[in-house]
């Protein structure tokens, strides 16, 4: 496994006509928190008012300046990040180049068959519930609970990790995108950060109790397969506030939250984001 707690990068690539207009070069515009792995989500500090663009477009920065995107979990190509200072209009290019990754295969064997190739009707209702999970994080809104690095949000042992291509009774299906926290059913989830709920619904078809969280920025968490809910749509949360308990519902085995993370649509491991490697002691 990649070590990963903490990359941090400058940027100081300032274009040739701006460094001319300064007898004294500035200090770098900004910083970078995270790693730089494959689905990963960075966090960034502008060090003095500006503007930031990835790859040719804007990117939400907070009054503090603070602003946030991710890597795709199969990124190859590098990212543009550029950085233009207001007070001394200095423009810095950065390419940053996602780290690659080998994930695992994970076979589960045992499932009930409509829940692995779900008949015509049920497949409707998957769609439509998947459309509600797509459209709860399509919003950028204001808030910084992703600023700080993340807490796990319950106690338990990694069962299953970001990234794994599936195979369910056998057949192929869609790598796993999140984190599977085992842990007796009826363990208190808690919020990892601050941010609010944007979607809380009890009997999902294949998610079971299915709760999303907003942290800001684009920067979203979900929690699936939960057993009750403990939240409501448009509730305000702190980190450590309870979200639910551990369940198993929808499509699992046994107890166990997963956990999820975004940047808007694309998917994040939240494992790379938290204070500590294990959710042992969380």
């Amino acid at each position: 496994m990649i070590e990963r707690r903490s990359f941090l990068i400058s940027g100081i690539a300032f274009t040739a006509a701006a460094k001319s207009a300064c007898a004294t070069p500035p200090p770098p515009p900004f910083s970078l928190r995270g790693t730089r792995e494959q689905g990963s989500l960075l966090v960034g500090k502008l060090v003095e008012p500006g503007k930031v663009m990835l790859d040719g477009k804007p990117l939400s920065v907070s009054p503090d300046g603070y602003f946030a995107f991710g890597f795709d979990y199969d990124q190859k190509a590098a990212a543009r990040l550029t950085v233009t200072t207001t007070r001394y209009g200095l423009t810095s290019n950065n390419d940053l180049m996602p780290v690659p990754r080998t994930y695992e295969v994970q076979r589960i064997n045992g499932l009930p068959e409509t829940l692995v190739t779900p008949p015509p009707d049920i497949q409707k209702r998957i769609n439509r519930e998947n459309g509600m999970i797509v459209e709860a994080r399509e919003r950028d809104t204001s808030g910084i609970g992703f600023a700080e690095p993340f807490d796990w949000p319950t106690a338990g042992i990694i069962s299953s990790v970001f990234g794994s291509q599936r195979i369910l009774n056998g057949e192929p299906k869609a790598p796993h995108f999140g984190v599977d926290i085992a842990a007796p059913e009826g363990t208190a989830i808690h919020a990892p950060a601050d941010g609010s709920i944007v979607l809380a619904e009890a009997d999902f078809y294949l998610t079971g109790g299915t709760t999303v969280m907003d942290h800001g920025h684009g920067v979203f968490t979900m929690y699936i397969h939960q057993s009750a809910l403990k939240v409501r749509v448009g509730q305000a949360m702190k980190r450590g506030d309870l979200i639910g308990l551990v369940g198993k519902k929808g499509r699992a085995t046994g107890p166990h939250l997963h956990w999820g993370m975004n940047w808007f649509q694309m998917k994040l491991d939240p494992s790379l984001s938290t204070r500590t490697a294990s959710p042992s002691k969380a």
